[in-house]
């Protein structure tokens, strides 16, 4: 088990800021820190093995350390509410609860944790409305007798008479169903009078002892309303009316619409006092409400019926810890990858007590002081390591020996993931209750964004994949002496086209999947403009994601219609709640990864990797510089990812995508194993052969092409080329072939464009 877990407040930091880490250390008062900067995080004895260059930074050292935890599950919260034990009032509201074997679960509390007192409504386990008062530490609870069933839309009228002690609660559902008993109108009379106390409106969470927030709701709420006085459940169809009946808009106390303001975190009160609400831990929005017609399907030309929050208890954005180092970066660091080494003893088959935080050392933000810069950078996928953060299937989904071919062997990082859910999932898992995870954030422990990490998507050899899969790149380029900066997603994102002007060639890790709309446009007009791209992995520009306006370090994914997805968004929910955009694959809106970098995704395999043969575009002069000391045939049968250059995720050439006309296709892949597969996007039925064994489409194409203004791009087209760069002391035809393209593409006479 792991027993020293920590994040950093951010990916990107420029020389001279100042960087802080959230440190946990599960046992000891203290730990050790210093920072190093990342050459090879594979400790593979088969590779070169673990590199990493110790920089001296003021925080070298011991520092205190203690436990720190995270308070997962969303909610909203209205500060300043007045008491609402001070009259009778009412609660309506509409939901669809999603987890009904959770037991007590809040629909809405005002709840003072410290004396005990209040009023609660929520659901107790089996789907049953429940009531409860308390008064200093003394309570009452009153539970229906007819269930709620899952995933259906329920009216909820509750009438709370505090001086009285008394409740009337009426659950309908919105379809009734034959012999489902699911409504229910009765009245009770509790033991316990609630005070009127001063304290914050929740919703779909409560005030706990310890200070954290608890017993969360798993569902949807749509059109939460408060009303002074007893109403009748008729009030609810009332409510619902536009324009509002004057005479009841005098009763409203509060009136949330959540159709409002989806991007944001607030929660609108359209009532005439304004206790608008704040929505924590980020409960995903812009989801179709009970009224969902399915004539519309953008939240953003039919928000009336996108009424809706789904609020889970697993909910995770910000975990909040507290700062345990803070790091200064010197003004005169080199851009690059680094990390907090963090440790709190020796590890050992039990445990293990060391981290290696990860985080990119950015070129200078003010441009003036931009001076002398390489003219190589690389663009860490940092959305895919988000996308990915804490990605859990392995532990919740049953056959995945079956699809990676093999056992999958657990490791300290992976149990301590089974034990503590609170960290959240990733973008690829879904809920407690079954809804998949469309938000990912990176202010949180991220167990498989570290060096050492071995992944059960890996394959077999070195089982690493994505950052820890990038630093194979990284020592490669240590090895031949490259000097080059490094720029994070986010910060192409947040910057634009003008962070890459300067450069000449980007380079890209080894699965730069997602991408947000502004970095998919400042990439393209980079390259449009003469840009060189040399595209190191596979399986890129294929998701399309979007940041928060709020929150940094927050991405969305709907998994909209087509792709590889493990999970699948509902009708009417494609479109990203943080901007409005449709989501899903960005081939489905016209720009397939072709487009970008002249291949795009075809087949993906987990077990073994296999090699490229050379094609008949390798005796093409153009490509003469590639092959230059390079006879080879065969190329890349070797590696330290499955065995091979060519596994994982593979792309091809495909005209009809994209491609440009003028992609030469130098080297394709084969030998693949049954498992292999094509991916679902490239078929209509379903046919016999879908393995790489078969199906002659499932290859990866080494691929070159110039471009009008004078710029290049060449794709590796695998997601394990870069695991083949230091085999043989780096002496080998993949490490020739990457060398002989950096060499060429970092020479400023520009290739040939234009017609010929």
């Amino acid at each position: 088990m792991l027993k020293i877990v920590g994040y950093p407040d951010r990916f990107s930091v420029a020389p001279g800021e100042t960087i802080n880490f959230k440190i946990s250390v599960e046992e000891g008062d203290g730990f050790d820190a210093r920072m190093v900067r990342v050459v090879h995080g594979d400790c593979n004895p088969e590779g070169p093995g673990l590199k990493f260059v110790h920089v001296p930074t003021n925080a070298d050292g011991r520092h205190p350390g203690k436990v720190q935890r995270i308070d997962a599950g969303s909610f909203m919260r209205v500060d300043g509410f007045p008491a609402l034990a001070a009259a009778p009032f009412t609660f309506v509201t509409m939901l669809w609860p999603t987890l009904l074997k959770r037991d007590d679960q809040t629909l809405l509390c005002q709840w003072d944790a410290a004396s005990g007192s209040g009023i609660r409504i929520g659901v107790a386990a089996g789907g049953r409305v429940e009531v409860t008062f308390a008064d200093n530490g003394a309570l009452s609870t009153v539970v229906t007798d007819r269930a709620m069933l899952e995933r259906e839309w329920y009216s909820l009228v509750v009438g709370v008479d505090p001086a009285n002690r008394q409740v009337t609660i009426d659950q309908r559902p919105l379809v009734p169903y034959a012999q489902t008993g699911d409504s229910f109108s009765g009245t009770f009379t509790l033991d316990v009078a609630p005070p009127a106390i001063e304290a914050p409106l929740f919703l779909a969470g409560c005030p706990m002892a310890d200070g954290t927030v608890g017993r969360h709701f798993d569902g949807k709420i749509d059109g939460p309303a408060l009303l002074s006085g007893l109403h009748a459940p008729a009030v609810h169809d009332a409510l619902l009316r536009r324009p509002l009946d004057p005479t009841l808009a005098t009763h409203v106390i509060a009136r949330w619409d959540f159709s409002r303001d989806i991007r944001s975190l607030r929660c609108v009160d359209i009532g005439a006092s304004g206790r608008d609400g704040v929505l924590v831990n980020l409960p995903t929005r812009g989801m179709k409400g009970w009224n969902w017609t399915g004539e519309e399907h953008s939240w953003s030309k039919k928000p009336e019926h996108y009424g809706a929050v789904h609020f889970h208890s697993d909910d995770v954005y910000d975990a909040g810890w507290e700062t345990s180092v803070s790091v200064e970066i010197p003004a005169d660091l080199r851009s690059g990858p680094y990390a907090l080494h963090v440790s709190c003893g020796e590890s050992d088959g039990e445990a293990t007590r060391e981290d290696y935080l990860a985080f990119f050392v950015r070129p200078p933000r003010d441009r003036k002081a931009r001076v002398n810069r390489p003219k190589v950078v690389f663009l860490a996928p940092t959305c895919s390591y988000i996308a990915y953060a804490n990605h859990a299937e392995h532990i919740t989904a049953r056959g995945v020996e079956v699809l990676m071919n093999r056992m999958v062997n657990f490791g300290h990082s992976d149990l301590y993931m089974y034990e503590h859910p609170e960290l959240g999932g990733s973008l690829y898992d879904t809920h407690a209750d079954g809804s998949g995870v469309a938000y990912s954030s990176r202010l949180r422990p991220i167990l498989n964004f570290t060096a050492q990490y071995h992944s059960w998507l890996g394959g077999h050899g070195s089982a690493v994949y994505q950052y820890n899969a990038d630093t194979h790149f990284f020592d490669w380029l240590e090895h031949q002496g490259i000097d080059y900066d490094v720029i994070t997603d986010e910060d192409l994102h947040e910057e634009g086209l003008e962070l890459l002007n300067g450069y000449q060639v980007v380079m890209t890790g080894t699965h730069p999947e997602y991408h947000s709309t502004r970095m998919w446009d400042a990439m393209k007009a980079w390259i449009d403009r003469g840009g060189r791209l040399m595209y190191m992995g596979g399986n890129g520009w294929y998701w399309r994601v979007a940041f928060h306006d709020e929150l940094p370090g927050a991405i969305e994914l709907r998994r909209a219609e087509d792709g590889i997805r493990p999970w699948i968004a509902e009708p009417g929910e494609y479109f990203h709640s943080f901007n409005g955009e449709y989501g899903g694959l960005w081939r489905r809106i016209g720009r397939a990864p072709n487009v970008m970098a002249g291949v795009g995704f075809i087949a993906q395999g987990f077990d073994i990797s296999s090699y490229y043969r050379r094609a008949p575009d390798a005796d093409n002069p153009r490509a003469a510089f590639i092959f230059e000391g390079v006879p080879d045939e065969i190329i890349g049968d070797f590696g330290l990812v499955g065995g091979g250059a060519a596994g994982i995720e593979l792309d091809c050439i495909t005209r009809e995508l994209g491609s440009p006309p003028n992609m030469l296709r130098l080297a394709s892949s084969e030998g693949h194993s049954a498992m292999m597969l094509l991916v679902n996007e490239e078929f209509g039925p379903v046919p016999p052969n879908l393995g790489g064994d078969q199906n002659t489409r499932v290859r990866a194409d080494l691929a070159f092409g110039e471009t009008p203004a004078g710029g290049a791009i060449f794709a590796t087209a695998s997601i394990a080329w870069c695991g083949s760069l230091s085999h043989n002391h780096y002496d080998n035809n993949v490490s020739k072939i990457t060398a002989n393209v950096l060499r060429r593409f970092l020479d400023a006479e520009p290739f040939a464009g234009g017609e010929t």
